[in-house]
């Protein structure tokens, strides 16, 4: 069949719908071509997260999951895993160190969500107690494979963040005494703790005197709150002062309220009598100083013995009190007192 065309100086040409514009070829003529050889197969995705909206986000995290998975299955293996809630207790406090949404999202070529980026952020946070959990057992392998993945999330400055939050360690000089800061509202105290030292009796075949920190509580106290008390003979005599800017404790602080919180940590820690304590405090009232003066005390004891860091921590007596002075606001006569009102 011929192949119709358009004739010439026509404008318009129509189709009728038994007409074709191509010639007409038989189907046993194709028998022999294959036709799959020429379809194009499509390519397979190179992640299973190609047709996401945020496939980089997605792999990263499938690859941080993947980690994760793998180092619960070594310590499994190592059977230290499912850990005990004591012994997870027990691990050491982080404070993480990650780099923000912002520059997360940079990392993965992505704009994170807020949800997103918690999403990340938990991973690593167990990324990282399995990587405390191998330290402590002692899996190196481990550990560092777990460090050599977290350590692409964290800050430049992680270094100096992570040492922020810790205490420095306090030093003793050569005489034994330790020197701590102690703060409170607008208070600071500088606090010297000294051992209490006995003298050595003059003859030896006397029954040595006991240790102040032997001492019964209720006459160290004394001693401390009235250290002109007179004695009777035959009672040991302790040598532990409490001394506020040059200042015996129960003159400089007639309140006795401050002067039980000064002594608080003292008597928390079991240590009445057993040292000697010079503190200089600068600012504020009686409430501030007397607070930054037992600060100082709490961490000079923790010190001198680790053993009671524990029962001071959970007094709360290690951690600087926050708590500051509520500002005056503008038309009240203090921080939330009114003016009085007077109907008239």
């Amino acid at each position: 069949m011929n192949v119709l065309r358009r004739p010439s100086g026509l404008s318009s040409f129509r189709f009728y719908s038994t007409q074709t514009t191509r010639p007409f070829v038989p189907p046993a003529s194709l028998n022999h071509i294959d036709f799959r050889q020429r379809q194009r197969e499509k390519p397979r995705p190179a992640s299973p997260s190609f047709y996401t909206a945020r496939p980089e986000f997605y792999d990263q995290l499938s690859s941080l999951e993947t980690a994760l998975r793998h180092a619960k299955n070594a310590l499994t293996t190592c059977h230290l895993l499912p850990l005990p809630q004591f012994a997870r207790e027990a691990l050491p406090p982080r404070i993480n160190a990650w780099v923000d949404k912002r520059d997360l999202g940079l990392k993965l070529r992505s704009n994170l969500t807020t949800s997103r980026y918690r999403r990340v952020v938990l991973v690593l946070n167990e990324l990282e107690t399995y990587r405390s959990i191998a330290e402590k057992a002692g899996i190196v392998e481990l550990q560092e494979g777990i460090r050599g993945i977290t350590e692409l999330f964290e800050r430049a400055d992680a270094a100096t963040m992570l040492a922020r939050g810790k205490a420095k360690p306090v030093k003793f000089d050569e005489y034994g005494r330790s020197y701590t800061l102690g703060k409170r509202k607008t208070s600071s105290a500088r606090v010297w703790i000294v051992p209490v030292q006995q003298p050595p009796p003059a003859d030896q075949s006397i029954t040595s005197q006991p240790t102040p920190a032997a001492m019964n509580t209720e006459s160290a106290l004394a001693a401390i709150l009235n250290p002109n008390l007179s004695r009777k003979n035959g009672e040991p005599v302790t040598v532990s002062q409490i001394l506020v800017n040059n200042t015996p404790l129960s003159t400089y602080f007639p309140i006795p309220a401050d002067r039980t919180r000064v002594i608080h940590p003292l008597k928390l820690a079991g240590l009445l009598g057993a040292y000697n304590v010079f503190a200089i405090v600068r600012g504020g009232g009686t409430s501030g100083q007397s607070g930054a003066v037992a600060h100082g005390i709490a961490k000079g004891l923790a010190a001198h013995e680790p053993g009671v860091a524990t029962i001071l921590r959970k007094g709360k007596l290690l951690r600087r009190d926050p708590r500051m002075v509520e500002r005056k606001k503008p038309g009240l006569a203090k921080a939330r007192k009114r003016y009085a009102w007077v109907k008239r």
